[in-house]
């Protein structure tokens, strides 16, 4: 695994002797992990067959937290310690609502876990320190630019997430410590965030207090073991004039109902829906996978009602498999 030979500028880089923890030992706790999936995965034409990012060992047995989108469908999985110690892994669960993954080191990583704080105890404007795999050089000195609700064009809402810059451009699993060195965020998306009256690159972090509720769920049977919400494999845009579909997920709920790139999405039964989290909420609130969802839609010039049979997403994903 080879790590890229790029760095931060040393004033964006945490200074040791300012901080109130010791930033070595963090940085010993993040790790480089690389997956790769097979090319008939279902996620293999969005994300790619070789993901590379982050991990936070968060136990001593060696278990990892990651963002789930690096390691879902993944065939191998491997993980590499700052000190050139390369091991294989296994992807033990990933949760499609918080978009947490779990990786369990097949070895001995002998690396000291990082104590899982509370998003909750930062506020905007706090100080935090981003870690990325590649040591002191991929570190950064961040600073917390708001804390919102958050939607994903593919089904996926956070009450609340933080929104930190500058942005760390290997976002993918990375490290949001708070001012004691605890682990408060994994690091999931590059978004564009308002600084003031300028707009800058920053990243959408995954606070850590969602993880607790689901993690003995996640270690015993690879997923939360709450009633699955309903999927439609719908990929929405939102514009200033209705909600879009942007694309299908192959042989998804939607697809298989009708629907077409480009339809306007009007209302789910007889709620109207202008913004993303309002559209999946009301959508999740009819009930779980499986269950009937009426969509009024504009398509050019008619309007159209259309019913999507839901489904649970992880019926359609490749499962782990332990070598």
């Amino acid at each position: 695994m080879k790590r890229s030979d790029w760095a931060f500028p040393a004033d964006l880089q945490p200074d040791p002797a300012r901080l109130a923890f010791d930033l070595d030992a963090a940085l010993a706790s993040v790790v480089a992990l690389r997956a790769e999936a097979p090319e008939d995965a279902f996620t293999a034409s969005v994300l790619g067959t070789e993901r590379s990012g982050s991990g936070v060992v968060i136990r001593g047995d060696g278990l990892v937290l990651t963002v789930g989108y690096l390691i879902t469908e993944a065939r191998t999985i491997w993980l590499a310690a700052g000190d050139g110690r390369v091991l294989p892994a296994h992807a033990v669960g990933y949760d499609q609502v918080t978009g947490f993954g779990l990786v369990q080191a097949l070895g001995r990583l002998n690396l000291p876990p990082l104590p899982l704080g509370s998003a909750a105890d930062v506020a905007t404007g706090d100080r935090v320190t981003v870690i990325g795999e590649g040591g002191r050089a991929h570190a950064l000195q961040a600073q917390v630019l708001a804390r919102r609700e958050f939607a994903g064009y593919w089904e996926y809402v956070l009450d609340e997430a933080l929104f930190t810059a500058p942005a760390h451009p290997q976002w993918g699993g990375t490290a949001v410590l708070d001012a004691r060195g605890h682990l408060v965020g994994l690091g999931s998306l590059l978004v564009e965030e308002r600084a003031g009256r300028k707009r800058v690159q920053g990243n959408m972090v995954v606070p850590t207090d969602l993880l607790p509720p689901i993690l003995d769920d996640m270690l015993a049977h690879g997923r939360r073991r709450d009633a699955p919400r309903p999927w439609l494999g719908l990929y929405v845009g939102e514009t200033r004039e209705a909600l879009v579909v942007g694309g299908l997920a192959k042989g998804g709920p939607a697809e298989r109902a009708g629907l077409q790139e480009g339809d306007a999405l009007l209302a789910v039964g007889d709620t109207t829906v202008a913004t993303l989290a309002p559209f999946f909420r009301r959508v999740w609130s009819l009930g779980t996978a499986g269950v009937d969802v009426p969509l009024t839609i504009r398509r050019r010039d008619q309007v159209l009602h259309v019913v999507v049979t839901s489904m649970d997403r992880n019926d359609i994903l490749k499962k782990p498999s332990l070598h």
